[in-house]
């Protein structure tokens, strides 16, 4: 199946990998790339080159744009840097007409907002790990939105999680590791949350992984 968000893939499912190495001249496609998002996260600001996101787009012409968006996770206050980076990659993906894979945490309320200055110009967002109550799932459905649950799925603890598991309309609903390269050897097989879903949802398994995989492929413009 399709893991809808991963920075490194896993061998057991295809893979929409946003790496995080795409910047240095080394850079290489990595194995079981289902598709390739190039964009700039925004712990990263400052090391942003929007001529080197353009050349990677334009030699990667099934690419999206992201990981990107807002986050205070690491400080309460959103520097002005991070908001100008954010918004200079959403006019490059519009521009392009590229899908776009979205971080907000603690803030996506703004992120939606952001977003929605470019609802008829960018295809489609993927709203990452979102973790917000299911009141922004509206405003998210009427810009072509999808939402990816993760492996905090998995944690019976997790109540509000799973609460928010079960109201998002299926039709917008992805599944994702969020792996990375120090993560790997401990993060959750896409299956595994998926699994954790249909028992929520109580839908049968193969059913739901059909649905998630076709909602990947359409987020995917596919």
């Amino acid at each position: 199946m399709i893991d809808a968000h991963c920075h490194v893939a896993d061998s057991s499912s295809q893979a929409i990998i946003c790496p995080l190495n795409w910047n240095n001249g080394d850079f290489k496609p990595p194995e079981g790339a289902r598709a390739l998002f190039f964009g700039c996260h925004p712990w990263y600001v400052d090391s942003y080159d929007e001529e080197h996101l353009r050349q990677m787009l334009e030699e990667n012409p099934g690419a999206g744009v992201g990981e990107i968006g807002l986050d205070r996770l690491k400080s309460k206050e959103i520097s002005a840097r991070s908001r100008v980076v954010f918004s200079s990659q959403l006019q490059i993906a519009a521009l392009m007409k590229r899908p776009v894979v979205l971080h907000g945490a603690k803030c996506w309320g703004e992120v939606v907002n952001e977003a929605k200055r470019y609802a008829q110009a960018i295809p489609a967002f993927l709203f990452h790990g979102f973790s917000r109550s299911g009141g922004l799932l509206p405003d998210i459905k009427a810009l072509n939105g999808f939402v990816s649950i993760g492996p905090a799925l998995l944690n019976d603890h997790a109540v509000n999680y799973r609460e928010l598991a079960s109201k998002i309309p299926l039709d917008m609903l992805l599944v994702e590791s969020d792996r990375t390269l120090e993560t790997a050897a401990v993060t959750p097989k896409v299956i595994e949350v998926a699994r954790v879903l249909a028992r929520i949802r109580n839908i049968d398994e193969e059913k739901l992984i059909s649905i998630l995989d076709s909602n990947a492929q359409r987020f995917l413009g596919d």
